[in-house]
């Protein structure tokens, strides 16, 4: 008889006010779409939990460490080898642990994610549980987790072109996606961007919703986005943490960067944050 394989997990972290916006109905979407596949979903409405954005001390329980000069980040990383973190950051927690994919779904603030869910970053991805200086990038904790953001925009898709006046969305894209996600280890999968919704037609607004729910159905399949290999740098306070010298060599000859941030000067490589490059 074929063995069943095991339930997969999916955490979306959903991060806006209102039951009735665009938002709500791509996390509907997703739940009803993975939950068909068979996924055990998980949801973070971090709204309706009054999740607390501000990083504080009140994130301990007990004693600190060094009561007279509070470092979060130390702080936080002796509470959680302790078991002495408060219970909404260790409820997340123990949803991350069980997640193969996660999914971030919310309107794009300030060209990043609303203080709300910076504040479950801030508080949840903390070092020792989400990374540490040897556990970071393809070396990282999440290694074998996958990750996505999935958000609206105010703006029209041109408006976030290179040419254009907001810029281009990849570069936006790059602290989000390559700061926490890659940086704790995540395959990060290609954005799900809903342009402008809040001024589409209902008609058009059902194509998105549609078209989500379409890539949902292979999207745990899909080839994550392309990032520099960690073995690219030499990962020493000696070396810099800087391209290594052959490898610089190697990537003289390239018409394009490596990545958006690691460009060497050169053209940036078209849709590095956007779409996973092709074999």
């Amino acid at each position: 008889m074929q063995r069943e394989m095991a339930q997969k997990t999916a955490l979306i972290v959903y991060a806006h006010q209102s039951p009735a916006s665009f938002n709500a109905a791509a996390r509907d979407v997703a739940v009803e779409a993975l939950t068909k596949q068979g996924y055990k979903v998980l949801v973070s409405d971090l709204y309706a939990m009054n999740f607390k954005a501000s990083a504080t001390a009140d994130d301990i329980k007990g004693d600190l460490k060094n009561p007279e000069h509070f470092v979060y980040n130390e702080e936080m990383m002796t509470a959680w080898q302790d078991g002495r973190l408060s219970d909404d950051i260790a409820e997340e927690q123990h949803k991350l642990e069980q997640a193969e994919l996660v999914i971030f779904q919310f309107p794009l603030y300030w060209f990043s994610i609303p203080a709300i869910l910076k504040g479950w970053v801030d508080r949840v991805l903390i070092q020792g549980f989400a990374f540490t200086m040897q556990k970071m990038y393809d070396n990282g904790v999440f290694k074998d987790k996958k990750a996505m953001l999935s958000f609206t925009t105010g703006g029209t898709e041109s408006m976030y072109q290179a040419d254009a006046v907001h810029g281009d969305i990849n570069v936006i894209l790059w602290p989000l996606q390559n700061g926490f996600l890659r940086f704790c280890g995540f395959q990060v999968l290609a954005p799900q961007i809903f342009w402008c919704p809040a001024y589409a037609p209902p008609v058009a607004r059902n194509e998105m919703l549609d078209s989500w729910r379409e890539r949902l159905h292979g999207v745990f399949a899909e080839k994550p986005l392309s990032f520099a290999p960690t073995e690219y740098f030499d990962m020493s306070f000696q070396g810099g943490f800087r391209l290594r010298p052959d490898v610089k060599e190697k990537c003289a000859s390239l018409t394009h960067g490596i990545t958006t941030a690691h460009h060497l000067g050169k053209p940036l490589p078209p849709d590095n944050q956007t779409k996973a490059k092709e074999s």
